[in-house]
């Protein structure tokens, strides 16, 4: 899976949880996102180091390895900004597709 792709999930699914007081991390999951626990674990860093999500601790073991911890992980408001952004492209993205596909082909 496309690692833009597991990030917009990760944060789409922390912005719906603002709906509720608890956040079930199985929704995170590597396991549920589809990709091996290293790959998660790098792209949750990611989140956590520019921003993007909180309630998430990185430490690094003595080999730097990459451990992640959580309590309450929340998106942030730039992380509702990524996702606003993201839509707003995909959706030109389709309309684009929609036109090139409505144009015959000489």
């Amino acid at each position: 899976m496309d690692n833009f792709n597991v990030i917009y999930k990760i944060l789409k699914r922390l912005e719906k949880a603002m709906d509720y007081e608890e956040f079930d991390m199985e929704q995170i999951s590597a396991e549920s996102l589809g990709i091996n626990e290293n790959k998660w674990c790098k792209i949750m860093e990611m989140l956590a180091q520019n921003s993007y999500i909180q309630g998430v601790s990185v430490k690094y073991s003595i080999d730097g390895n990459v451990l992640i911890s959580t309590s309450n992980p929340r998106i942030t408001l730039k992380g509702l900004e990524y996702l606003n952004e993201n839509s707003f492209m995909k959706k030109a993205a389709n309309a684009a597709k929609g036109i090139k596909d409505m144009i015959p082909k000489l």
